[in-house]
């Protein structure tokens, strides 16, 4: 009988990010942090486990997340009630009232990380997922509305994401809703036989996201019922309209779409989706909109918000689709040898050049040896490194190092000899006059400072 034991897999819908993706998602995170830094928002970071009360408190008691998705648990020490959270904006907000944050003006956040939601996993949709958000606390025109959808697109423009479009509703606020409301109800229960089950469930608890079903048998029925739009006073309508008047005046293209709702209770106002067609069915890549109650609503004093959250996964997907970068290098530098003298000056001469700036991989032993010469060179080349430093038997016994070109046209003639104690700053000179000139090769991590 077999004593090999069973392989341990992943949870369904929680995935790994593994190395060969790993260059895109740097890619995007250090693009998005460039972006939400040069409109002025700082970073926030929030714990990933909530008391549940705060998701049913933010999100609504009634809605999808609350009732089917949120991975809830009891803490086994202390019988608290906590939830792995489904999503960010209810933590930033939290933290902002905890620790009296706007007391002293608006604030510009943004976070990253992981977020939980039971549901079936499908392409760029999973039960561990991660988000790119941004909060702006504290100011109520429609001028920081404006500059949240800008953001975005400056972000798609600088990740070369030429197939998002936006969509643009305004939710009005709760007397508005109400009103509004009341005839959706009114105009769907004088047409109860075309709702599906989950729309019936829906009709009193939440008859607006019954606006959202992607039902074919229902499209008909919900394009013919009440706007909302319609429904909106003239505070409202101002606000909406000077927001269009931005955008226009920024050339920032955008549909108005009277069935965008939003399916968290705390948005008013302004709302809005960046979508594609690229991903199938699930085509939302970012999603927000304006909350003006919620800080009131978690114990804080009258203060209007507005954010987005962005989902990475889908972005990846999407920045896939439309052409992966070529593999960046691993390193600026891979260091060959053999012997063990060599090896020792290897490892010398490895931390020099670290602490000059640059990035060196040092080849190692394995299970089946140290690896031959030729071994070695193969792994340099396959590491993308610009320069191989190769030390044997005879550069030690010199003084010297070999330094070979390994992404030149004509890198079979560029092998020099340089002395042990000139390799640093042959190396950073080649590498840096390198980053300016040669177009043709990354090294934009290189960090040298002389």
């Amino acid at each position: 009988m077999s004593d090999k034991k069973e392989k341990i897999v992943a949870i369904k819908g929680m995935n790994d990010i593994l190395p060969a993706d790993a260059p895109l998602w740097e890619l995007f995170e250090n693009t998005a942090e460039s972006v939400l830094k040069s409109y002025g928002y700082q970073k926030i970071v929030t714990p990933i486990v909530e008391e549940t009360g705060l998701f049913a408190r933010a999100i609504g008691a009634v809605t999808d997340i609350v009732e089917k998705e949120m991975y809830s648990f009891t803490d086994s020490m202390n019988g608290d009630q906590l939830t792995l959270r489904p999503e960010g904006t209810a933590g930033v907000v939290r933290a902002v009232v905890e620790h009296n944050m706007a007391y002293d003006g608006p604030k510009r956040l943004w976070y990253k990380g992981p977020m939980f939601r039971h549901e079936r996993p499908q392409r760029g949709r999973y039960r561990q997922f991660f988000q790119f958000g941004a909060e702006a606390i504290g100011f109520s025109g429609p001028d920081i509305d404006a500059e949240l959808i800008m953001l975005c697109r400056r972000l798609w423009d600088d990740l070369g994401l030429d197939e998002i479009r936006l969509e643009l509703n305004s939710i009005g606020n709760a007397e508005e809703r109400q009103r509004h409301r009341a005839d959706l109800i009114a105009y769907f229960e004088a047409n109860i036989d075309v709702l599906d089950a989950e729309a019936k469930r829906r009709l009193h608890a939440n008859p607006l996201r019954i606006l959202d079903t992607k039902n074919p048998a229902m499209q008909d029925l919900v394009n013919a019922a009440p706007k909302l739009l319609d429904y909106l006073g003239e505070e409202s309508l101002a606000h909406f309209n000077g927001l269009k008047q931005i955008l226009d005046a920024n050339n920032v293209q955008y549909t108005v779409n009277p069935r965008l709702v939003r399916g968290l209770d705390y948005y008013n106002r302004t709302v809005f989706e960046w979508v594609t067609d690229a991903l199938g069915a699930q085509g939302t890549v970012c999603a927000g909109g304006r909350y003006d109650p919620l800080i009131e609503t978690f114990g804080g004093k009258p203060t209007p918000g507005i954010g987005f959250a962005m989902g990475i996964e889908r972005l990846i997907e999407l920045m896939k689709a439309q052409g992966e970068p070529a593999e960046p290098s691993q390193c600026d530098v891979y260091m060959v040898h053999q012997g063990d003298e060599a090896r020792m000056k290897a490892f010398i001469l490895a931390e020099r050049i670290r602490d000059a700036g640059l990035d060196v991989v040092l080849h190692c032993a394995t299970p089946a040896g140290a690896g031959s010469f030729k071994s070695q060179m193969k792994k340099a080349d396959g590491s993308g490194a610009a320069f191989a430093v190769i030390l044997g038997e005879d550069e030690v016994a010199n003084g010297t190092v070999a330094i070979k070109a390994l992404r030149e046209a004509d890198a079979a003639a560029q092998q020099n000899t340089v002395a042990f104690d000139e390799a640093v700053d042959y190396l950073v000179d080649q590498i840096v006059s390198g980053h300016d000139h040669d177009h043709g090769h990354d090294h934009e991590h290189v960090h040298y400072h002389p």
